[in-house]
Protein backbone atom coordinates (compact mmCIF):
# COMPACT_ATOMS: atom_id res chain seq x y z
CA UNK A 1 0.00 0.00 0.00
CA UNK A 2 1.22 3.50 -0.89
CA UNK A 3 0.03 6.80 0.52
CA UNK A 4 0.64 9.97 -1.50
CA UNK A 5 0.15 13.52 -0.23
CA UNK A 6 0.40 16.48 -2.58
CA UNK A 7 1.12 20.08 -1.67
CA UNK A 8 2.07 23.32 -3.37
CA UNK A 9 -1.02 24.07 -5.38
CA UNK A 10 -2.61 27.49 -5.37
CA UNK A 11 -3.44 30.58 -7.37
CA UNK A 12 -0.88 32.11 -9.71
CA UNK A 13 -1.01 34.64 -12.50
CA UNK A 14 -0.40 33.60 -16.07
CA UNK A 15 3.31 33.46 -16.72
CA UNK A 16 4.05 32.63 -13.11
CA UNK A 17 5.47 29.50 -11.50
CA UNK A 18 4.45 26.91 -8.94
CA UNK A 19 6.20 23.88 -7.54
CA UNK A 20 4.13 20.90 -6.55
CA UNK A 21 5.43 18.36 -4.09
CA UNK A 22 4.28 14.85 -3.33
CA UNK A 23 5.42 12.83 -0.35
CA UNK A 24 5.09 9.09 -0.53
CA UNK A 25 4.86 6.56 2.27
CA UNK A 26 3.58 3.09 3.00
CA UNK A 27 4.70 -0.51 3.09
CA UNK A 28 4.84 -0.79 -0.69
CA UNK A 29 6.58 2.51 -1.26
CA UNK A 30 10.13 2.08 -2.37
CA UNK A 31 11.41 1.71 -5.91
CA UNK A 32 8.37 3.23 -7.53
CA UNK A 33 7.98 5.14 -10.74
CA UNK A 34 6.08 8.33 -9.97
CA UNK A 35 4.32 11.01 -11.90
CA UNK A 36 1.63 13.62 -12.24
CA UNK A 37 -1.73 13.68 -13.95
CA UNK A 38 -4.27 16.51 -14.07
CA UNK A 39 -7.95 16.98 -14.61
CA UNK A 40 -9.62 20.23 -15.56
CA UNK A 41 -13.37 20.81 -15.13
CA UNK A 42 -15.34 19.07 -17.84
CA UNK A 43 -12.28 17.35 -19.24
CA UNK A 44 -10.79 13.91 -18.98
CA UNK A 45 -7.86 13.23 -16.75
CA UNK A 46 -4.59 13.49 -18.64
CA UNK A 47 -0.97 12.58 -18.17
CA UNK A 48 1.46 15.39 -17.36
CA UNK A 49 4.84 13.90 -16.47
CA UNK A 50 6.51 10.83 -15.05
CA UNK A 51 9.87 9.82 -13.66
CA UNK A 52 11.62 6.55 -13.00
CA UNK A 53 12.78 5.51 -9.56
CA UNK A 54 16.37 6.42 -10.44
CA UNK A 55 15.31 9.78 -11.85
CA UNK A 56 17.14 9.02 -15.05
CA UNK A 57 14.05 8.52 -17.17
CA UNK A 58 11.37 11.16 -17.60
CA UNK A 59 8.39 11.63 -19.86
CA UNK A 60 6.28 14.73 -20.47
CA UNK A 61 3.03 15.59 -22.14
CA UNK A 62 3.87 17.56 -25.26
CA UNK A 63 2.31 20.85 -24.23
CA UNK A 64 4.36 21.09 -21.00
CA UNK A 65 7.75 20.18 -22.44
CA UNK A 66 10.23 22.97 -21.79
CA UNK A 67 8.00 24.55 -19.11
CA UNK A 68 7.48 21.78 -16.55
CA UNK A 69 10.20 19.74 -14.88
CA UNK A 70 9.66 16.60 -12.83
CA UNK A 71 12.26 15.53 -10.31
CA UNK A 72 12.53 13.44 -7.17
CA UNK A 73 14.45 13.16 -3.95
CA UNK A 74 14.41 9.53 -2.90
CA UNK A 75 15.95 10.33 0.47
CA UNK A 76 12.80 12.33 1.20
CA UNK A 77 10.43 10.01 -0.67
CA UNK A 78 9.26 13.07 -2.55
CA UNK A 79 8.58 13.91 -6.16
CA UNK A 80 8.32 17.46 -7.46
CA UNK A 81 6.75 19.18 -10.42
CA UNK A 82 8.22 22.58 -11.21
CA UNK A 83 5.78 24.47 -13.41
CA UNK A 84 6.96 27.61 -15.16
CA UNK A 85 5.29 29.96 -17.64
CA UNK A 86 1.90 28.79 -16.48
CA UNK A 87 -1.11 29.37 -18.70
CA UNK A 88 -4.81 29.49 -17.82
CA UNK A 89 -5.16 26.22 -19.75
CA UNK A 90 -2.90 24.56 -17.16
CA UNK A 91 -5.46 25.11 -14.41
CA UNK A 92 -6.63 21.78 -13.04
CA UNK A 93 -6.48 19.45 -10.11
CA UNK A 94 -3.05 17.85 -10.21
CA UNK A 95 -2.73 14.30 -8.95
CA UNK A 96 0.45 12.62 -7.80
CA UNK A 97 0.78 9.01 -8.82
CA UNK A 98 3.04 6.08 -8.13
CA UNK A 99 3.38 2.67 -9.68
CA UNK A 100 4.60 -0.72 -8.59
CA UNK A 101 7.27 -0.71 -11.30
CA UNK A 102 10.58 1.11 -11.42
CA UNK A 103 10.17 2.74 -14.81
CA UNK A 104 6.98 4.45 -16.01
CA UNK A 105 5.49 3.30 -19.28
CA UNK A 106 6.02 5.81 -22.11
CA UNK A 107 2.45 5.42 -23.37
CA UNK A 108 -0.90 4.65 -21.80
CA UNK A 109 0.62 4.56 -18.34
CA UNK A 110 -1.88 3.55 -15.68
CA UNK A 111 -0.22 3.98 -12.28
CA UNK A 112 -1.62 2.03 -9.39
CA UNK A 113 -1.55 4.59 -6.62
CA UNK A 114 -3.08 8.07 -6.56
CA UNK A 115 -3.03 11.04 -4.24
CA UNK A 116 -6.02 13.19 -3.39
CA UNK A 117 -4.98 16.00 -5.72
CA UNK A 118 -4.04 19.64 -5.35
CA UNK A 119 -5.76 22.53 -7.10
CA UNK A 120 -3.81 24.76 -9.46
CA UNK A 121 -5.55 27.94 -10.59
CA UNK A 122 -4.03 30.26 -13.18
CA UNK A 123 -5.52 33.72 -13.63
CA UNK A 124 -5.25 35.55 -16.93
Amino acid sequence: QVHLVESGGGLVQAGGSLRLSCAGSGRSFGRNAMGWFRQAPGKEREFVASISWSGGLTYYEDSVKGRFTISRDNAKNTVYLQMNSLKPANAAIYYCTADSIVNPRPNNWAPVYWGQGTQVTVSS
